[in-house]
């Protein structure tokens, strides 16, 4: 079964298949990259509806997923992720596997195509021309021929003639027999052609067309197949993902069986529990004698009345303002910040001058470098004097010679500085021990009052975040306001019991047995206002420090 014996006649209805076969594969394609789109499109609104239902953060809906269902239903959408990721997969497979190879390979096919044809019509062509010249052979024989014997009637007339010359006669005579020779030339050359058109024509029809249309044959073919293998990848693509899917699927199936109705129920009872007894029975009243009813310690009344003050588990009480939003601006009213940053908390300045001596370094190891880098380089120009002038490096070498001095005498300055804050500083191991010491001490009203009003400096209790959305709106009126201040008077004097590490801002340092101003006694909020200096000043717990208020202060 071969196309170039079988359809040897079918040049134009081959070609038209050819195509045909190009235009379904092409078909094929498109149809598998709208699979691939599709496939994009589910896994996007997968992740999209997945996302929807996830639980918001800080929110109401973060407690209702302590119960098992609603445990269950979030481990549903997670692995909805998962098996959105699988139909992405399906989509990147298909794509590179199916959709950019039949691309490509269609491009190849349209030339190899568009190659077998253009070989077909140039055998067609050939094959016509040698035809055109048979043909034009023929009818000139054929027009030689009748030449021919009409010059010979001719002679044949003249020579019976009586009253033509005999020199017409001869002249006649030659005309004939020149005509006669030329029809044996085209005889000749008609042979010729002939015989040439027929080996053409035997070549053309059993060669040259048998191998164009086999090729032609084998690229079809190779098509076919190439469409067969594709659907194969198609089907494996979708087949190697079922396994994870399955897999997501089964824990699905997993965090359904989890559920535990029992365990919900439990929730509940936790959750709404109000711990009273059921109202007992109600007594007759006899309104024939003097009023008199006694109710039960668990009646509805009590249940209902006197234990509404058991049902208040610790509502937001109204939350005070920092005492340090007015922060200790003096020095910086008249300028910037100072160098050595000792406007800041000990642990801030600490942590800014660490900062500074770590950028300091890092530019000592940058100049460092370069000066590296430019003795290298002279070193190469004393060597090679072709290369360059060594003497033009020196005032570049003296100049980062002179930068890295500079900045070390910076660092030198700031890790002076540091060391001094970090000797002042405490161990935090024992200041740690000293302040539970201390609160180990304290009455429980003490403790419980600073616990409710204000976080303190340490970190050791948390403000109510409405407290601190409050603080942060009001923060810049309260900054202005205490820039037009004069410096609050003393009032009295305070000895530290504890040593105290302001490390938030608005408070300040102190050292035990360390006696200090008072310009503001506590107010009710746990934290008393000091001042060390006429620069410093801030704010420290009232526990901390033992008070002497001056009478005249006091009476005022």
């Amino acid at each position: 079964m071969s196309w170039g014996t079988e359809l040897w006649d079918q040049f134009d209805n081959l070609e038209k298949h050819t195509q045909w076969g190009i235009d379904i594969l092409e078909k094929y394609i498109k149809f598998v990259k709208e699979r691939t789109e599709i496939e994009l499109s589910y896994a996007k609104q997968l992740r999209n509806l997945s996302k929807k239902y996830q639980p918001k953060k800080n929110s109401k809906e973060e407690e209702e997923y302590r119960y098992t269902a609603c445990k269950a239903f979030l481990s549903t959408l997670n692995e909805m992720n998962d098996y959105a990721g699988q139909h992405e997969v399906i989509s990147e497979n298909m794509t590179s596997q199916i959709t950019v190879e039949l691309t490509r390979y269609v491009q190849d096919l349209k030339q190899e195509r568009k190659s077998h044809f253009h070989e077909g019509r140039k055998a067609q062509q050939h094959i016509e021309t040698c035809w055109k010249q048979l043909e034009s052979s023929k009818r000139r024989f054929e027009r030689d021929c009748k030449e021919a014997d009409r010059a010979q009637q001719y002679f044949e007339k003249m020579d019976a003639d009586i009253n033509v010359t005999k020199a017409d006669v001869e002249k006649a005579r030659q005309q004939a027999q020149t005509r006669h020779q030329m029809a044996e030339d085209s005889k000749a050359d008609y042979s010729l052609i002939l015989q040439k058109f027929n080996q053409e024509q035997r070549e053309y029809y059993y060669t040259h067309i048998p191998t164009i249309f086999h090729k032609i044959q084998e690229m079809e073919e190779r098509r076919i197949v190439r469409v067969g293998e594709s659907m194969k990848t198609y089907a494996e693509v979708d087949r190697q993902v079922i396994p994870i899917i399955g897999k997501c699927l089964d824990e699905i199936v997993k965090a359904a069986k989890s559920i535990d109705q029992k365990n919900d129920s439990q929730l509940v009872i936790e959750a709404y529990k109000s711990g009273f007894e059921p109202p007992g029975d109600i007594e007759f009243e006899d309104y024939t004698q003097p009023m008199k009813r006694t109710v039960s310690d668990n009646s509805l009344s009590n249940s209902r009345g006197e234990g509404k003050p058991e049902l208040k588990f610790g509502g937001k009480s109204k939350g005070k303002l920092w005492p340090f939003i007015k922060k200790n601006k003096l020095s910086l009213k008249l300028g910037a910040a100072p160098e050595d940053f000792s406007n800041l908390p000990p642990e801030q300045r600490r942590k800014k001058l660490q900062q500074k001596v770590d950028e300091l370094n890092k530019d000592i190891q940058k100049e460092m470098d370069q000066r590296d880098a430019i003795t290298k380089m002279k070193d190469v120009y004393l060597k090679n004097p072709q290369m360059g002038d060594p003497a033009s490096l020196d005032h570049k070498l003296t100049e980062v010679s002179q930068n890295i001095e500079k900045l070390r005498l910076e660092a030198q300055k700031f890790e002076a500085w540091l060391a001094e804050v970090e000797g002042r500083l405490p161990a935090r191991s024992d200041q740690a021990r000293r302040q539970s010491g201390m609160y180990d001490t304290q009455s429980p009203a003490t403790v419980n009052n600073c616990a409710q009003d204000r976080e303190s400096p340490d970190g050791s209790y948390t403000e109510e975040q409405s407290q601190e959305s409050e603080v942060k709106v009001l923060a810049t009126d309260f900054d202005d306001e205490f820039d037009d201040e004069e410096p609050l008077p003393a009032i009295g004097t305070c000895k530290a019991l504890y040593t105290f590490e302001g490390q938030n801002e608005g408070t300040i340092s102190v050292v035990e047995g360390e006696t200090l101003y008072v310009i503001e006694e506590d107010k009710g909020d746990g934290w008393t206002r000091i001042r060390r200096s006429e620069d410093e000043e801030g704010y420290v717990p009232t526990s901390y420090v033992e008070v002497y208020l001056d009478k005249n202060a006091k009476d005022s």
